[in-house]
């Protein structure tokens, strides 16, 4: 099989990179960034499909995801998180392909008090969850069979920006530390995502059949909010940083973000192995053990 890479600089890019240069797989991978791929170009995705061979597998990891920008940004933040989306799902069913999509839980307003599951409403409640909706939605009409989408939740990992390598950027540098304890979520390894991503990518049924195209939710297990995770960072780092527990409200946030974004994952545990999908703790211990720059 080819399978293509989309975002290949992004954590969740890099972390299949990674897991992929690690294990000899039979099938060719080609990762793209934005040099090779501009999602922000309908031209230039037209150029890069016309010009090589086809794939048998799309995952599309790329994203525009920085919330506060999108807000600023909302014609290019529509254009890759959306018609981008639409524009690869068309060229995926052209070449009787498979589509897997990355999205998150900002399709969900946070005002539930259970986890979701994938058939709960969905109303975003900032540009960036908007165009992330968009872009399902148009993949949904464009191929009703043979694309999975993700749904995803506080990534991080030892590449990139995100909030575990500010956390401890920011925990060398003071002695305490506001953070905000009243938006509950689920933190996402991305080595543990892409590791599924490659489970999924890999199984006989969905490379052999045509299927419905279905939404799955991923993340690690357990519930805490950013205040909790912020004081497990600091106690494996073993920092002396003080935490101080605020409310979202406290800081006069441009973007409003959900408070409550947690996710049942039972239904992608049944076509994931028996071993499934790792606590939010133990995951958190090897990303650090792996990242020495703290």
């Amino acid at each position: 099989m080819r399978i293509l890479v989309t975002g290949k600089n992004g954590q969740l890019g890099k972390s299949l990179h990674k897991l992929v240069s690690e294990k000899k797989y039979d099938n060719e991978f080609f990762f793209v960034g934005r040099r090779e791929l501009d999602l922000s170009s309908q031209s230039n995705i037209n150029h890069y499909f016309d010009n090589n061979n086809k794939f048998d597998v799309i995952v599309n990891c790329a994203a525009y995801t920085t919330v506060d920008k999108a807000e600023e940004e909302q014609t290019l933040t529509n254009q890759v998180n959306h018609l981008a989306v639409k524009q690869l799902a068309e060229i995926t069913k052209e070449q009787k392909a498979k589509l897997i999509h990355i999205s998150t839980d900002y399709v969900f307003d946070g005002e539930s008090s259970k986890p979701y599951i994938e058939t709960d409403a969905v109303n975003p409640i900032n540009v960036y969850g908007k165009t992330k909706l968009a872009g399902e939605k148009a993949l949904q009409e464009v191929m009703p069979t043979n694309a999975i989408i993700i749904r995803t939740s506080w990534v991080y990992s030892e590449f990139g920006n995100n909030f575990v390598k500010t956390m401890l950027k920011l925990g060398k540098e003071r002695d305490e530390l506001n953070v905000v304890s009243d938006q509950i979520g689920s933190p996402t390894y991305a080595i543990d995502l892409a590791e599924a991503i490659l489970k999924i990518v890999h199984n006989k049924n969905y490379q052999n059949k045509e299927q419905p195209t279905e939404i799955y939710h991923y993340s690690n297990t357990g519930e805490i909010s950013w205040y909790d995770f912020a004081q497990e960072i600091f106690k494996l780092a073993e920092f002396d940083c003080k935490v101080r527990p605020i409310t979202a409200n406290t800081y006069k946030e441009q973007v409003k973000r959900p408070m409550y974004t947690i996710m049942n994952k039972h239904k992608i545990t049944k076509i994931l192995p028996k071993n499934g999908i790792s606590e939010w703790k133990s995951s958190l211990k090897i990303m650090m053990d792996m990242y020495e720059q703290y």
